[in-house]
């Protein structure tokens, strides 16, 4: 069956202290000088929302460095945290949760001069690359063409698996419609309409051995 692909184990639950952590509103980039607000969530074990923890980000560009500690959010386990990058470039941001060494390294964000056109346009698989990491995919599930995926491969390897673009596009609304008796489900990250169809073109593209798993 399709769907038990997308089911997590139990035995995910025996891993030790390790969370996932996913973001909020992704920017496709960022303005030099001017205040980026991050907002995340984290997970323990890709599941549990953790609040009352000392999160962080930092980035780095070169020899340059920020950081910033978080504030909690609105809601159970979400964090806010707002940064300025100095000068225009590409730069590494590093959310750091707060329990034990989890944390993640987005994909580089550029940084452009105030006044200066905005970058071309993304194209919507290489959003959804992006995105795989953003949203925690990165944390439990290995991806060849994402670098260090897999920290905790609870998951199905997503490589060369493709899937119907509405089923996978159904699933990523609304995990429950793969739940089953006995096993531990992927929760539900609200995702966006523009954030699923981004998701759903990088991991349906051309793979290589790209035939529909049973």
């Amino acid at each position: 069956m399709l769907r038990r692909l997308w089911l997590v184990p139990l035995v995910a639950l025996t891993y030790g202290g390790w969370a996932a952590i996913t973001v909020r509103d992704l920017p496709d980039y960022v303005v030099a000088g001017q205040p980026v607000t991050l907002t995340f969530t984290v997970r323990q074990h890709g599941v549990r929302l953790l609040s009352g923890l000392r999160a962080s980000v930092d980035a780095r560009s070169g020899d340059d460095q920020v950081a910033t500690a978080a504030a909690p959010g609105r809601r159970e386990g979400q964090y806010v945290a707002t940064l300025t990058l100095p000068r225009p470039g590409e730069w590494s941001i590093t959310i750091h949760s707060g329990f034990g060494n989890s944390r993640v390294t987005l994909l580089p964000v550029r940084a452009v001069a105030a006044g200066m056109p905005a970058p071309a346009a993304l194209a919507e698989s290489e959003r959804g690359r992006r995105l795989f990491v953003a949203k925690g995919c990165v944390t439990c599930h290995v991806h060849g063409d994402v670098a260090g995926s897999g920290v905790v491969p609870v998951g199905p390897e997503l490589t060369a698996i493709r899937l119907p673009a509405d089923f996978l596009a159904q699933f990523l609304a609304n995990p429950a419609i793969a739940a089953k008796s006995g096993t531990f489900q992927m929760p539900n990250l609200d995702l966006t309409t523009q954030e699923i169809a981004a998701l759903v073109a990088f991991l349906g593209g051309e793979r290589r051995g790209a035939s529909a798993p049973s």
